[in-house]
């Protein structure tokens, strides 16, 4: 089964286990999933750069695809442990921005989320119509007491997700933000059974230019090869692949 996986730049994880390409690693597939007898992976290139701040939180990760076998355990769709990884290939890691974070933990609370008032301000927020940390806080705040008696997980999804929005509107909360939606989108797995690979794909596209998508769809770019978001032609008009052609 192919499965992806994060390290640090010595290719390490955990406790500085230390991985190699071709290797194979067996543990014995007992115990909790975050245990040493599962090694992890993810389902997607998109949900390892998603969910990455709330599990491992490694910083300028790697990203490897991986053959899978043995025993395996999941934890709602988040990540999956399995009792046999080999790293098969090194592939680009997707450039994710605070913004696509936002909408992934958004799009995420909004399968769980049936308070109107929260879902128009998360409607608004996709849309554009109104990004403003205020109009989040109330829409965290909305959740907050809407879910007070009801669904916890839910009341959780929708909360973090605002506070993400709201996080997001200053520079120095970025690191936040990105925290809080990846934990939106955790909370509302934990609630119910939502396809996270399908969103993290949509949302790793989110806020791309419809050229953008038109050029890359043609040449079968995939969304692990995507745009640097520092780069203000790559943003608006295409991805890195396409530049070089170009330039």
């Amino acid at each position: 089964m192919i499965r992806y996986k994060l390290t640090d730049q010595a290719m390490q994880t955990y406790n500085g286990f230390q991985w190699e390409l071709g290797k194979t690693y067996t543990t014995s597939g007992e115990g909790k999933l975050c245990t040493k007898g599962w090694l992890h992976v993810y389902d997607s290139p998109e949900l390892a750069a998603f969910l990455n701040p709330i599990h491992a939180d490694i910083k300028d990760p790697r990203l490897f695809e991986c053959e899978c076998s043995g025993k395996t355990k999941d934890d709602n769709g988040l990540k999956r442990g399995y009792s046999s990884v080999t790293l098969t290939k090194e592939l680009p890691l997707p450039v994710i921005t605070i913004t696509q974070r936002v909408a992934f933990g958004i799009m995420c609370a909004k399968v769980v989320c049936t308070n109107e008032k929260w879902l128009k301000w998360a409607d608004d927020w996709l849309s554009g119509k109104d990004r403003s940390a205020a109009a989040a806080a109330a829409a965290a705040a909305a959740a907050r007491a809407a879910y007070a008696a009801a669904a916890k997980a839910a009341k959780a999804a929708a909360a973090a997700a605002a506070a993400a929005a709201a996080r997001a509107a200053a520079v120095e909360w970025a690191e936040e933000a990105a925290w809080a939606a990846a934990w939106a989108a955790a909370a509302a797995a934990e609630e119910a059974k939502i396809d996270l690979v399908a969103i993290a794909k949509k949302a790793s596209l989110f806020g791309r230019s419809r050229a953008m998508k038109i050029i890359c769809w043609f040449f079968k770019h995939k969304p692990h090869e995507l745009y640097d978001p520092d780069d203000k032609y790559v943003n608006k008009w295409m991805c890195t692949r396409c530049l070089k052609f170009w330039r």
